[in-house]
């Protein structure tokens, strides 16, 4: 099963020390070496990004930095793993080198896994669909 995990923290527009960035390249290497890592990429700072919101049929750009947002996502990792536990066991490893944060961490559906049709059953139904 895959689960993807968001990392959010507080944005502080100060670049990863040079340690840090060591570090976290270990993890990323042994990560792609075991095979629980699938993809992961870091954000740039808010400053250079936007934000697109659909609200009463209208569009609204709003372009960065966010600073009214307390934490922001500050990067991804889409992981293979066998349980949900795992998952929860490798956002802690994660947190252990990065720090401060939190990593929101969901399935990700894919329909050729065992019990894929029951979990689409039971959407149709939570969404007045079945």
């Amino acid at each position: 099963m895959r689960f993807l995990s968001i990392y959010k923290t507080a944005e502080t527009n100060t670049p990863p020390s040079p340690e840090f960035m060591s570090r976290m390249q270990k993890l990323v290497e042994d990560g792609f070496k075991k095979g629980w890592l699938v993809a992961t990429e870091g954000c740039l700072p808010s400053a250079l990004g936007a934000s697109v919101r659909s609200s009463g049929g209208k569009m609204i750009v709003t372009d960065g930095p966010f600073t009214e947002t307390k934490e922001l996502i500050a990067g991804f990792a889409l992981l293979q793993v066998s349980s949900k536990d795992e998952a929860v066991r490798l956002a802690r490893e994660f947190l252990a080198v990065a720090g401060e944060g939190e990593c929101e961490l969901r399935q990700i559906f894919t329909p050729s896994e065992p019990g894929a049709g029951a979990c689409s059953a039971e959407l149709a139904e939570q969404f007045g669909r079945g």
